[in-house]
């Protein structure tokens, strides 16, 4: 009796051919996993359909939208994170996740191998060879890119070769893309060569800021404890809100990212990325945080918020660390509640308003105008103690 193997499918061009592959090389039954982390899956009948006919003794379809929304996605807007202070990371969260999900396949039919699609000079192979260690070390990982040497138009002439039913999309696009949830990687042709402008080809969440609407759009969102739960006052789930956020934003051309950025492997390469509702909702976030958390908290967050960006970036989602930080910023988020309206404009998204029944921002305090209740008088005695260590310091230097 074969061996199985559990492939992460997507119905794309590699792991159409990785079917064909890993039977050949290995001998081994494979079944294709589909994970819906809130990818547009243009015809999911034909990408299981092609599975099927590919070779694929079965092709599973795991809807893990709410599960990627509540247990990855809202810990990470919790946290701020930004990769490098600006990719949102939507790729980076979504593979432990489906990781996770091939484990647990792996587990239900006794997989001896478990299979991806991933390049040797990318970051998912990490991120998803460590998850899967993490859970169950004993299953053998297949890496079909890192074995052969084969480009895109390589691996389009070897499908042809062997029968191997292709999405006709591969065979135009010049593009490797991946998409989720929350924002959408665009990376190869064209976009290999930093010095150019991004074509607008790339781009498919979010308009042409040029051609985005002459008149701007206020969107007031609404949190609980960090997380976002309601648009213009009208209660969404959270999948439903993102997905609404990032219609609206991407309508006017926000969230658009060019980034050369640091490979964990040691390269630097030139991302694309769109991530509307992740740009937005991470801002809207920030300015309520801004009024709700306490100065020292809200100064050490922000280290903690670039480990957890870094951790998640580099595939250690399952670290003890990274669960530790996500409990320190559940804590940290506990009064983060209120409401913050955004201003979507040609390709800016601005703040034109916050507000907090825990706001810590108080008028009288603030004011320079009539209802002052701050204590000027105490403000010398303050600098003189504050002042004291580094007054002391160089008085001993004077009498040194």
């Amino acid at each position: 009796m074969a061996q199985k193997a559990v492939l992460g499918y997507s119905g794309g061009l590699d792991t159409s051919v990785a079917i064909h592959w890993i039977k050949q090389t290995y001998g081994a039954d494979v079944i294709c996993v589909l994970v819906d982390v809130g990818q547009p899956i243009a015809n999911l009948d034909d990408a299981i359909a092609r599975g099927k006919k590919n070779g694929a003794l079965e092709v599973i379809v795991v809807d893990a939208k709410e599960e990627f929304a509540k247990e990855y996605v809202l810990p990470a807007l919790k946290a701020n994170a930004l990769y490098e202070d600006i990719y949102p990371l939507a790729t980076s969260l979504a593979r432990p996740l489906i990781a996770k999900k091939l484990v647990e396949v792996a587990h239900k039919y006794g997989a001896a191998f478990i299979a991806h699609g991933c390049t040797a000079k990318g970051n998912d192979q990490v991120r998803f060879d460590v998850t899967i260690r993490a859970l169950d070390p004993s299953i053998k990982i297949i890496a079909p890119l890192r074995e052969w040497r084969m480009t895109r138009e390589g691996e389009i002439a070897y499908a042809a070769e062997h029968g191997i039913l292709i999405p006709d999309i591969a065979k135009k696009s010049e593009f490797s893309t991946d998409e989720n949830l929350w924002g959408r990687s665009v990376e190869a042709g064209v976009l290999e060569d930093p010095g150019r402008e991004v074509v607008e080809a790339a781009f498919e969440w979010t308009k042409n800021p040029q051609a985005a609407p002459d008149h701007p759009e206020y969107v007031t969102i609404g949190f609980e404890q960090g997380k976002p739960v309601t648009v213009n006052g009208k209660q969404l789930g959270l999948v439903e809100l993102i997905q609404y956020v990032g219609d609206i934003a991407g309508n006017h051309g926000v969230g658009r990212i060019d980034h050369v950025e640091n490979r964990l492997v040691g390269i630097k390469s030139r991302e694309v990325y769109e991530a509307p509702a992740a740009v937005a909702l991470i801002q809207a976030h920030k300015a309520l945080e801004a009024l709700t958390l306490t100065r020292d908290i809200a100064h050490f967050k922000t280290i903690l918020e670039d480990k957890f960006a870094e951790l998640t970036y580099d595939g250690l989602w399952m670290s003890p660390l990274r669960e530790a930080i996500s409990a320190f910023v559940d804590k940290a988020n506990e009064n983060v509640t209120g409401t913050v309206t955004l201003k979507f404009y040609k390709g800016n998204v601005s703040l034109a308003g916050r507000e907090a029944p825990t706001t810590l921002y108080t008028k009288h305090l603030t004011t320079y105008g009539k209802g002052d209740s701050f204590k000027h008088e105490s403000a010398v005695g303050f600098i003189d103690i504050w002042g004291l260590p580094v007054a002391t310091y160089t008085r001993a230097r004077r009498e040194q």
